[in-house]
């Protein structure tokens, strides 16, 4: 496999950004052929609870050794999720837009239950944060590449990337030799400053008598201000052409800067949303529901049924003195491979964003974080990608997210209806079940639901009755018409005995 072109091109320009040691991923479709590749490093500083009001920070790094499961490509996007530790993961989703690409989020989970990394932390649970960066324009055939320092940080977590070389849509199974660099690497440098000395700036020790001491040196205006008598023999002549910028032959710096356009200082162009927006398919895992025809094993006792969820009531406000811009109500269970979980509405905090075109509602319990996706495609709304991480109640950790969905659609303006159970299959390890479901993330009105739209499970629940119905208007009608034929038969036989 080629490497990105970006060795070469900045090699020509004098600049060396081989990349150090780092994570390595090649991520391969169905096919086998590599779709997505990344080299990078990470570094987590997450600050955790060791006592009441007692924090402690961990600070470690992305390790080279990971797994890719979870990673997933297609012609319009994929994902990067990379997995370490004891239930830790950090995903990036990438998303097309034409001939461009975009990161959408970036998603950090932690298991804090790790003792290695957060020793005597009062918290066991799994947390997961999402950031929203700002890389975008990025060529679909083209490496990104960014080896200056890019920071993200949240209350709790910062995280900095740097060495990073990326190709989210790798074509024809070979990275691309082209290079799209980020910001920060393309920084303009600080012209460099004239000299019309020739050999004043070429001495790696001091030159106390080689310049000539009668003479005020005039051509050395390589500093804010002219140097007049800059070359006294007494003092050491060290370095009298440098200037506020680096100048690019001096030897004398306090580093040397050999036309880099690298910066000491992390660029930090850290957007923090309210949640993400996830944007990842976990197909890794192998299905757990798939048929088989193997004999069916001995009658298991049967597992308790799970009483009907409560139902919740949910509403999004962009501030305190609007109305709602987002209602949601419904009854929620996840099943979670082999086990079944309600989710508890009560001491839920709803958080989430209201925008023209998409909104966001994310629900956050004691045990589950979920986020809702909606978009407006077309002039309907439709819950277009779902997030859930969390633990089960038996303590087991999971963060499950698909970004291609197509549920609950219904015009915008409307809201969408389904009080029916209704189950969906979110991925191989996951899926939903709704009750009593009704939402509009969209133009909402005064703060309540507009006309509904059912599902198409109540749509049927009305079919039973309306084909029974019609059924026995066809049977009334036929005992109607064998009756009068019966009748009018009679009639006739009694003329003719007559």
């Amino acid at each position: 496999m080629h490497r990105c072109a970006t060795f070469v091109v900045f090699l020509v320009l004098g600049i060396a950004i081989q990349l150090s040691n780092g994570t390595e991923v090649n991520v391969k479709d169905k096919d086998n052929n590599v779709c997505l590749y990344a080299k990078l490093m990470v570094n987590f500083r997450v600050s955790y609870e060791v006592a009441v009001n007692e924090i402690l920070t961990a600070e470690f790094e992305l390790p080279a050794s990971v797994a890719s499961d979870g990673s997933t490509c297609d012609n319009t996007s994929s994902t990067l999720k990379l997995n370490f530790g004891e239930g830790h993961s950090w995903s990036v989703n990438f998303t097309t837009e034409g001939k461009l690409y975009h990161i959408d989020t970036i998603t950090f989970s932690y298991n804090l239950s790790d003792a290695s990394i957060f020793p005597n932390s009062t918290l066991t649970e799994t947390t997961t944060i999402y950031v929203k960066p700002q890389i975008k324009d990025v060529g679909v055939d083209t490496c990104y590449s960014c080896k200056s320092e890019d920071t993200y940080e949240t209350d709790l977590v910062r995280q900095t990337l740097w060495n990073v070389l990326i190709q989210a849509f790798v074509i024809n199974n070979s990275t691309s030799e082209n290079i799209t660099p980020c910001a920060a690497d393309v920084l303009p440098t600080t012209p460099a400053a004239l000299t019309t000395t020739t050999d004043s700036t070429t001495t790696d020790a001091p030159v106390t008598d080689s310049t000539t001491t009668d003479a005020p040196v005039t051509n050395s205006t390589t500093t804010d201000a002219p140097v007049t008598n800059s070359t006294t023999t007494d003092a050491p002549v060290t370095n009298s052409t440098t200037t506020d910028a680096p100048v690019t032959n001096s030897t004398t710096t306090d580093a040397p800067v050999t036309n880099s356009t690298t910066t000491d200082a992390p660029v930090t162009n850290s957007t923090t949303t309210d949640a993400p927006v996830t944007n990842s398919t976990t197909t890794d895992a192998p299905p757990t529901n798939s048929t088989t025809t193997a004999p069916p094993p001995p009658t298991p006792t049967p597992t308790p049924t799970l009483p009907a969820p409560t139902t919740g009531k949910y509403m999004l406000q962009p501030d305190v003195n609007s109305t709602a811009c987002l209602l949601a109500d419904f009854g929620l269970r996840f099943k979670i491979k082999d086990e079944e979980m309600n989710f508890e509405p009560n001491g839920t905090a709803v958080t989430g964003k209201c925008e023209v075109n998409s909104s966001e509602l994310v629900l956050t319990s004691s045990t589950v974080t979920i986020k809702f996706t909606f978009t407006n495609d077309t002039k309907k709304f439709r819950l277009h990608a779902l997030n859930v991480t969390g633990k089960t109640s038996s303590g087991v950790a999971f963060s499950v997210a698909n970004t291609n969905l197509s549920l609950w659609e219904a015009a915008v303006g409307s809201s969408y209806m389904c009080n029916k159970e209704q189950n969906y299959t979110i991925s191989a390890d996951l899926s939903i079940y709704t009750f009593e479901l009704r939402v509009q993330p969209l133009a909402v009105k005064k703060g309540i639901f507009s006309t509904a739209e059912d599902c198409q499970a109540d749509g049927d629940s009305f079919l039973v009755p309306i084909a029974v119905g019609v059924s026995l208007l066809v049977l009334i009608l036929i005992v109607l018409l064998a009756y009068f034929i019966g009748r009018k038969r009679n009639m006739t036989l009694g003329y003719e005995s007559f």
